[in-house]
């Protein structure tokens, strides 16, 4: 698949998306990036901010299964794996399936269920294979986790450990809209008070499990050269330098960062990576994986901030 055909599965998701979403272009782009490179995607945002919406329409653009899963403290790993139940006809055990077993999941409020019930995904997203029962279940290559999580409300939940954040490619921070974006959105919804369905927005789909591994094989022979691998071995080891970070990134997230730029580099038409692409993926790639010390904490730093800084400190090969 060449760089045209990717370009033009990628605008038809947004087309498509933009049907049911408004103005969340840069977060699309993220998604699509994902998709390309076999990664997952936590989003994070207040309630209200089309989290969910943006997943459904996402899925429904593609030719792919989309399960979801509504996360709750008396969630159990079983209800999101499933288990093998005994059949008297047969005397057998047969496997009953639980929800991950599809090829789109979106983990809702992902952070409301115990960390037992959260570890359940853990090889699930780093695999793309679960283990029931001593057996392994392949999910196939096509498998992408969208969980989301609510900042602002932390009462009776359980934050994401690092070893399962770090198998997030994106943590992508979803904010309010612009006003004429939000007045758009209250002229096309403003009429309801329930979420609207799916299928009153027509959504096509336009890529399939083919289409993907086509082009997931076409970003792979993106260049990246060997001046801009060393751009990102050196901002992932000033992560750990830094003194307003305690714990800083580790080896997997430059191999992420280097695989995803070369997935946007592709959806913006180019068979060459840039130094742009890098800062501009860095901070979704890196802020979930960096932890702030304390003292930069004190002095009402974010991690958002220190990433910035740091990349603005590291001269970018010309």
């Amino acid at each position: 698949m060449d760089l045209q055909d990717i370009r033009a599965v990628t605008e038809g998701v947004r087309g498509e998306v933009r049907k049911a979403v408004v103005g969340q272009d840069e977060v699309m782009d993220l998604m699509l990036t994902s998709l390309l490179v076999g990664g997952h995607v936590l989003l994070e945002g207040v309630p209200g901010t089309a989290k969910t919406l943006l997943a459904q329409s996402f899925a429904a653009s593609l030719a792919l299964h989309f399960g979801r899963i509504q996360f709750t403290p008396d969630l159990m790993p079983g209800d999101v794996l499933g288990t093998n139940l005994f059949n008297f006809q047969t005397n057998a055990f047969i496997l009953t399936k639980g929800p991950i077993f599809t090829q789109v999941l979106l983990a809702d409020e992902i952070n409301r269920a115990p960390p037992k019930t959260q570890a359940a995904l853990l090889q699930a997203m780093n695999e793309r294979a679960v283990t029931i029962d001593g057996k392994d279940h392949a999910l196939g290559d096509d498998f992408m986790v969208v969980a989301t999580q609510n900042p602002i409300e932390q009462q009776g939940t359980y934050p994401l450990p690092e070893a399962q954040l770090d198998r997030f490619l994106f943590k992508i921070v979803i904010g309010y809209l612009g006003r004429e974006e939000e007045q758009d959105v209250v002229r096309r919804h403003g009429h309801r008070s329930a979420m609207p369905r799916l299928a009153d927005f027509g959504l096509r789909q336009i890529a399939d499990g083919r289409i993907l591994a086509d082009a997931r094989a076409s970003v792979e022979t993106i260049r990246l050269t060997d001046a801009l691998i060393g751009y990102i071995v050196d901002v992932i080891r000033a992560t750990r330098e830094h003194s307003s970070l305690e714990v800083g990134a580790s080896t997997r997230a430059a191999n992420m960062l280097a695989s995803a730029v070369r997935a946007y580099a592709a959806l913006q038409g180019r068979d060459f990576v840039i130094p742009d692409d890098i800062k501009t993926l860095a901070v979704p790639v890196l802020r979930h994986r960096v932890v702030m010390s304390p003292g930069g904490e004190i002095e009402g730093l974010t991690a958002d901030k220190v990433l910035r800084d740091i990349l603005e400190q590291i001269p970018a090969p010309r």
